[in-house]
């Protein structure tokens, strides 16, 4: 049986040129960085090293860069560390109803402490409206978080232009960058975000890691107890190997960055192309433009998700229905809820993501065996049917 991962906005197969230097790293710096003596010194020179390549990806300084455990601790230092650091000058946050649940659970929390937050709607293809962002903005508003790419329709949010609008207000503005890093150029001398966030296993880095970008002057709030690390912004011993693997994963994506978006384009329009030749019913949830070129999320009209995604995992095939932190959850995507009113859409959708080690053959098979899930959902439905009339 043939196997075929197509859930890389889950996570991705860390690069084998990542994964030696992990192993290397950890064998030949093994010291604490924080400790004074040679060993230590050796692993700090290393991390700042680390440190000094991650920040280059997006025009920043070392200083600015903030190493956390992934996207979802970078979302909620800067969210809630922003908020603390500055609830003498407002209460109110801005966000979208399509964050991922990283920015959402976290902006829920505000509240139960007496935050004020706005979660702004988006279109039928996942788009803010600029407009609706500046409408929302009060004399109490602090800070804007919206995601650039979406994780399960792969919208691209305008990000240029909604950190302006921001900037324009004296607000700060955070971005959860992690499905766009290493395949849309962000260069944060050109965008005012004021805060942006980044992991390192989107981009086929070592699990575990990521980054927080910090404008350099934002105050943010500990969110942890402990020693004095990341300048204080997140106490704990730096996973100096986790941070080095990340680092040669960022160099790898920013050097094959346009390769990349075209490969992952080709890939996906493959496989929307090689739907239709096997006449599969299917309706596109998101933008056609605009999109990220990894991630595409189909409605087929009839199926039960669950179902469809236990028939694709028989025949080799992984994908998914949202967001990997809801894995096993009968819940619907809050996504595609915000986004349409047909509640049986999110009931009936799933996601494919394509990246490393896909091939346009990969597609075709997935295309092929979708023919055959949907096919049999049509003779059942038309078998209840048949029943039902002889009855």
């Amino acid at each position: 049986m043939r196997e075929v991962y197509a859930d890389h906005a889950a996570t991705t197969p860390i690069h084998p040129d990542a994964a030696q230097v992990v192993l290397e790293v950890s064998m030949d710096y093994f010291g604490n960085p924080s400790s004074i003596h040679q060993f230590g010194r050796q692993a700090r020179k290393q991390l700042d090293e680390s440190r000094e390549k991650l920040a280059a990806t997006i025009g920043a300084a070392g200083d600015e860069i903030v190493l956390t455990s992934g996207g979802t601790e970078s979302d909620n230092l800067a969210i809630i560390g922003y908020a603390e650091a500055h609830r003498d000058k407002g209460s109110h946050i801005i966000t979208t109803t399509i964050e991922h649940h990283a920015v959402l659970h976290t902006c829920q929390l505000l509240e139960e402490k007496g935050f004020n937050v706005t979660y702004l709607p988006v279109n039928d293809e996942g788009f803010l409206s600029p407009e609706a962002l500046e409408a929302a903005i009060t004399d109490d508003t602090i800070l804007v978080t919206i995601m650039h790419g979406n994780n399960e329709v792969g919208s691209i949010q305008p990000l240029r232009e909604l950190a302006r609008i921001a900037e324009n207000h004296g607000i700060a503005f955070h971005v959860d960058a992690v499905q766009t890093y290493g395949l849309i150029p962000i260069d944060v001398k050109e965008i005012p975000v004021t805060m942006l966030s980044v992991s390192s296993h989107k981009i086929n880095g070592p699990n575990g890691i990521g980054f927080l970008y910090v404008r350099r002057g934002t105050n943010l709030a500990s969110l942890l107890r402990g020693g004095e690390q990341e300048r204080k912004r997140r106490p704990g011993t730096e996973s100096v190997a986790a941070a080095a693997g990340f680092a040669k994963a960022a160099e790898l994506a920013a050097v094959e960055q346009e390769e990349k978006f075209a490969a992952y384009q080709q890939l996906k329009d493959h496989f929307l192309a090689s739907l239709r030749r096997e006449g599969v019913h299917f309706i596109r949830n998101g933008s056609e433009a605009d999109s990220l070129p990894h991630i595409v999320n189909l409605c087929f009209p009839g199926t039960q998700v669950e179902s469809f995604l236990v028939q694709l995992d028989l025949a080799g095939i992984a994908a998914a229905s949202g967001s990997a932190c809801t894995a096993g959850s009968v819940e619907p995507s809050h996504v595609l809820e915000a986004m349409y009113s047909d509640h049986n859409r999110s009931l009936s959708s799933v996601r494919f993501s394509f990246g490393k080690g896909n091939t346009l053959g990969d597609t075709e098979y997935i295309a092929a065996e979708i023919k055959k899930i949907t096919d049999k959902t049509v003779m059942r439905k038309e078998g209840r049917e048949n029943n039902g009339t002889k009855k």
